[in-house]
């Protein structure tokens, strides 16, 4: 049997925010968006202390290599897709 794992990190700008207190808001929504739409592990992985950036992963582990590519992308296109954030790179990998 084989097993996938795939990763995705995101780096995001978030403009709009001018306090770390705003910039978790920001964050938490996405994350906890993300875990309970597509059940996988996420967090906040950079930019901790910077509080108009931040670094997302996103980590998928399933039996099908497509299913994980997908879910992925599926993943970057929410994030991509929220209005409080800038995407400035995404990185999408699948061992």
């Amino acid at each position: 049997m084989a097993v996938f794992v795939g990763l995705s990190t995101m780096d995001l700008t978030i403009p709009d925010s001018h306090s770390l207190k705003e910039k978790r808001q920001v964050v938490r929504s996405i994350l906890d968006r993300v875990r309970s739409r597509f059940n996988v592990s996420a967090c906040e992985a950079d930019q901790l202390d910077n509080w108009q950036r931040a670094t997302l992963a996103f980590a998928v582990v399933a039996n099908d290599r497509e299913f994980v590519h997908e879910c992925l992308m599926h993943i970057v296109e929410l994030v991509e897709g929220d209005g409080r954030v800038i995407v400035e790179d995404v990185s999408v990998e699948v061992f």
